[in-house]
């Protein structure tokens, strides 16, 4: 802050203007003041803070504590707290180590080309052990690297899965950190939800964006959508509905809309009407419009918030995937926003794959009678291990599973939905 004090005031309102626009992107969704805070710890123990400030850094990793339980309880307003004193206090060390905020490198320091759910990823942070297998499934079993400026939740953004999931596929502690070098074994396989000839299919239960051209599938991308937050006043989610591409915007000015205008005044903020290009805007570097009303697909200044609910209502893509997917998209190009958190195929050598999600949006009925039906309706009961189909309805974990009885042939590949 001294670096300003001597420069004109207009100057000094702007810094703090485009502070402020900072702080309310990361006030708008709980999520992102845990990532700032799971990031700023992170990067504490990285630069070996233990060593120079041990009791420091162990007040910190108190509070933190507290807010993931409190989290793991569902008490989200005394997590927010405390996820919010663990960042001050982070920041307070940082300080201390001269070193620079831990918070995300931009997305030019992580790998070159991001890993695409439709194709292995040759590259040394990527090692595939296991490809889908079949033109109905995306996504690999594979081994990731752990570079550096990796957290738990940015390498679960990258490879479009959860942090559970990393958890519990590599035995990692709630408290673990990574290291640079660290193997971590995962499964981002789906099912392909629908086909097109061309255009843009969103599932919001499973966080993909599927691209199509010439009837293939070109890319399969993360994405994080609107958050699960409800209430009288706002609701982030994002809507279902068909669209098309009406603009595309190269280092967009984000108008605020004026629901979240509202929001910043009733909670005391500053209401910015709108924010220019550059590293404050939530929008990144390139947007895309949609046709439905205050809805656009677009990169992000947080990569770590993808594949989560946190946005309000916009669709967001990690920088470095949205930099090879916004020349490909065209003006006028169709697409549609669905919701199918369970989603069945059949295989070009018979497997039968389930796939479920949580309803986030609550929109689902019965899941296990939605299933039923579809198995009933292609003829496929004889095929099919219940107990294994069960398990997976109850575990939801997002991932395409195997539910087969049996190695069966004969039955053409086909998704059902």
């Amino acid at each position: 802050m001294k670096l300003f004090m001597n420069k004109p005031a207009s100057c000094f309102r702007l810094l703090l203007a485009l502070l402020a626009a900072s702080m309310l992107c990361a006030a708008t969704a709980a999520a992102d003041i845990r990532e700032d805070a799971e990031s700023a710890v992170s990067g504490l123990h990285r630069n070996n803070a233990a060593e120079k400030f041990p009791d420091d850094l162990n007040s910190i990793d108190v509070v933190i504590e507290i807010a993931r339980r409190c989290v793991w309880n569902n008490d989200l307003e005394v997590a927010d707290i405390h996820f919010l004193l663990a960042l001050q206090k982070s920041q307070i060390l940082e300080a201390k180590l001269a070193v620079p905020p831990a918070a995300p490198l931009p997305e030019a320091s992580a790998p070159p080309t991001p890993p695409e759910l439709k194709l292995p990823v040759e590259s040394p942070e990527h090692e595939t052990t296991e490809p889908p297998g079949s033109s109905r499934l995306v996504g690999v079993k594979g081994i990731y690297t752990v570079v550096r400026a990796d957290t738990l939740r940015l390498v679960a953004a990258k490879l479009g899965v959860t942090q559970q999931h990393l958890r519990g596929m590599n035995g990692l502690d709630a408290k673990a950190y990574l290291k640079v070098g660290q193997k971590l074994a995962y499964n981002n396989r789906k099912i392909i939800p629908q086909q097109l000839k061309d255009g843009i299919i969103i599932n919001i239960p499973d966080r993909t964006l599927y691209f199509f051209q010439q009837g293939a599938l070109v890319t399969s991308l993360p994405v994080a959508l609107g958050s699960v937050v409800k209430n009288e006043k706002y609701v982030w989610q994002t809507p279902v509905g068909k669209f098309k591409i009406t603009a595309k915007l190269k280092d967009p000015t984000w108008t605020v809309p004026r629901s979240i205008q509202t929001e910043m005044e009733e909670q005391g903020k500053e209401v910015i009407s709108s924010i220019p290009p550059g590293p404050e805007n939530p929008l990144g570097k390139y947007a895309i419009k949609t046709s439905i009303p205050g809805i656009l697909i677009h990169s992000t200044t947080r990569p770590s918030s993808i594949y989560s609910f946190s946005s309000h209502g916009c669709i967001r893509i990690s920088p470095g995937q949205m930099e090879g997917f916004f020349p490909q998209v065209k003006v006028n190009t169709r697409g549609e926003i669905i919701y199918k958190p369970v989603k069945l195929a059949v295989t070009e050598d018979g497997r039968v794959f389930l796939e479920a999600h949580r309803d986030v949006y609550n929109k689902s009925a019965n899941a296990i009678a939605e299933v039923r039906e579809m198995i009933e309706k292609q003829k496929l009961a004889e095929l099919v291990d219940w107990n294994k189909l069960k398990s997976v309805l109850q575990q939801k974990r997002g991932i395409a599973e195997d539910i087969s009885l049996q190695q069966v042939t004969g039955v053409s590949g086909r998704t059902l939905l």
